[in-house]
């Protein structure tokens, strides 16, 4: 990595001879990536070779990156050149609050593609905001500035999921947090643990068709223009229908990663703020290949009001937004409402698919009884799956939360069967907790 770290030095060292007069006989260094065993093993190394990084690509990714890994560089590169300390603006940079050295802004990207030729800056701009892959796909950005300040005196922010991909190779997910509202959502069971009628695993498996074959259709076959990008699907029925597992299992079936959008911290009394929350995570999420699932979407996604007052205002408003915000997504994102009704009709027209988890027939009862059941503990002869299937018109959730008390009591009491007397507890548990009778 110290070789590709050079690339940076020279071409550092290149600018400041030519902003101090003492580089007139210097040829411009160019990108000649190492060429030994060493670097070409590296994650940033092949990162740069799959990417088919242009030279001032591979220039703005390292300098991203320097401050992560040598805190000292930059302030070592300006302090070679003016030992005795002083101002240099041309070459750009911040200090931070706990980092001690210097941060590159978008001023220290232009002088390093650019130095002080005023057209070649004004390229360099253009090349930033409208060429650069690195910048369009998000793994670069420009910290915005005060309203008034240069735009490009914003601090050069590379995502923090690729410092951690380009410098180990690992991927470092992000977590719950005020700056980041949504949850990896995870699961260790299989297609076969989701039992749904027929019409529903239709519609659900035409989302994975769309996962599967959606690039093909909007770049092989050139249908970008004319496709909305993304996928909006709303999942709708009562709780513990499977809405949840059937999001967990689509993205562990097609490799990507489900994030559960958390509404309560989305979701801000001060207006603004909430499309602000939702702004940041969807550009966060943009070029990322997520699945993004609104559970209970009600509480954002819900009907527009007839406006009485302020209040009114800034609700539809937020409305609006996030109706836009989907709509231009390029990922899949999924909407989960205990009712249909619930839902805005103008977010309804834009869905590709509306699929309905009904509560699950007896033959789907008798399945989960048997599925979720553990297979080395009998049942008492008293036991009858398919009179309890009948008979207590239940969710999957329920059944589970079911079999898990039972399970706890039986080994509670140093049972060796499983008794009926303590899975109608757990199904009075289950009744008494939504409300309803026996």
């Amino acid at each position: 990595m110290k070789q590709l770290f050079n690339i940076l030095k020279n071409s550092f060292e290149y600018q400041m001879h030519k902003a101090f007069g003492t580089g007139e006989d210097m040829v411009k260094p160019g990108v000649e990536l190492p060429k030994d065993e060493s670097d070409p093993a590296s994650p940033l190394f092949r990162f740069i070779i799959e990417r088919h990084l242009d030279d001032r690509d591979v220039l703005l990714l390292l300098l991203a990156l320097v401050p992560h890994l040598s805190p000292s560089y930059l302030v070592d590169i300006v302090s070679g050149f003016m030992p005795g300390g002083g101002e240099f603006p041309l070459f750009g940079g911040v200090k931070a609050k706990n980092h001690r050295g210097i941060l590159p802004t978008g001023e220290t990207a232009l002088f390093l593609l650019a130095g002080e030729d005023m057209e070649n800056r004004i390229q360099a701009t253009d090349y930033i905001h409208g060429t650069s892959c690195l910048f369009r796909k998000g793994i670069l950005s420009l910290e915005e500035v005060l309203l008034g300040e240069p735009k490009m005196s914003g601090r050069l922010i590379v995502d923090e999921e690729y410092v951690e991909l380009l410098t180990t190779g690992n991927i470092l997910k992000p977590k719950l947090s005020a700056n980041f509202p949504a949850q990896l959502l995870e699961t260790e069971l299989e297609w076969e643990d989701l039992v749904l009628n027929d019409k529903t695993l239709s519609a659900v498996k035409e989302i994975e068709v769309w996962l599967q074959y959606n690039d093909i259709l909007l770049n092989e076959w050139n249908m970008k223009g004319k496709i909305k990008p993304g996928f909006r699907v709303m999942f709708y029925g009562p709780p513990g229908t499977g809405k949840t597992l059937t999001a967990s299992l689509l993205g562990k079936y097609t490799g990507r990663d489900v994030y559960r959008i958390d509404l309560s911290l989305v979701v801000s009394k001060y207006i603004g703020e909430t499309e602000k929350n939702l702004s940041t995570l969807f550009d966060k999420a943009t070029n990322k290949d997520w699945i993004l699932f609104f559970d209970e979407a009600d509480a954002i996604f819900g009907k527009r009001t007839n406006v009485r007052d302020a209040h009114d205002k800034y609700a539809n408003q937020e409305v609006s937004y996030l109706l836009q915000r989907i709509e231009s997504h390029p990922g899949l994102v999924i909407l989960a409402s205990n009712l249909k009704s619930n839902i805005d009709t103008a977010f309804s027209r834009r869905f590709q698919s509306i699929i309905d988890f009904d509560m699950p027939t007896y033959a789907e009862r008798l399945q989960l009884w048997q599925n979720n059941l553990p297979k080395n503990i009998p049942l008492t002869g008293e036991v009858c799956l398919k009179e309890l299937s009948r008979k207590y018109d239940i969710t999957g959730a329920n059944i589970v939360n079911i079999i898990q008390y039972t399970c706890l009591r039986t080994i509670e009491q140093q049972q060796k069967t499983i008794r009926l007397e303590d899975l109608i507890n757990g199904i009075k548990k289950e009744y008494v907790k939504e409300g309803k009778m026996l």
